[in-house]
């Protein structure tokens, strides 16, 4: 989570450009999501525990979406479940999957403690700390752009 404090004293008044904030936050967060969706994209087979998911189908890189608040000020980078999914893989794929397959009869089947699933790379995490700082000072510009005080 990235968030950006500033303090002004000594005005009456400070008017407040929205535009450019929301602005800078849109691009930054679609850079942020072009990162993540390139950690993902390497083709293979399957990925190997502690690795970024490869890529088989493409599905898990068109899941992860740019989202926007209606005020603007709230960007979330995040996976979402698409109608190709089952089931949400991004959780399994994150956290990792302990116990015996299914069985055929759907009741419940015992954990045994080894990995079926082990879990992969956080790539969205990844993607977050290698654009942090640079996301940091593109928002505090564009704050520091967008506030006028007046006297």
């Amino acid at each position: 989570m990235l968030e950006v404090n500033a303090t002004i004293t000594g005005f009456s008044r400070i008017d407040f450009d929205k535009k450019k904030i929301r602005k800078v936050l849109r691009a930054e967060g679609a850079i942020i999501r072009k990162e993540s969706r390139k950690l993902v994209a390497r083709r293979a087979i399957a990925s190997a525990p502690g690795d970024y998911p490869a890529r088989q189908t493409g599905t898990l890189r068109h899941s992860i979406k740019l989202k926007v608040s209606k005020p603007g000020f709230l960007v979330v980078i995040a996976p979402y479940k698409t109608s190709e999914m089952s089931a949400f893989y991004p959780a399994f794929l994150n956290n990792g999957i302990t116990g015996l397959p299914a069985r055929k009869d759907r009741k419940a089947q015992l954990k045994n403690g080894k990995w079926r699933v082990a879990p992969r790379k956080n790539y969205m995490i990844e993607a977050l700390n290698h654009r942090r700082e640079t996301s940091r000072a593109a928002i505090l510009n564009a704050l520091q752009d967008s506030l006028i005080p007046r006297k």
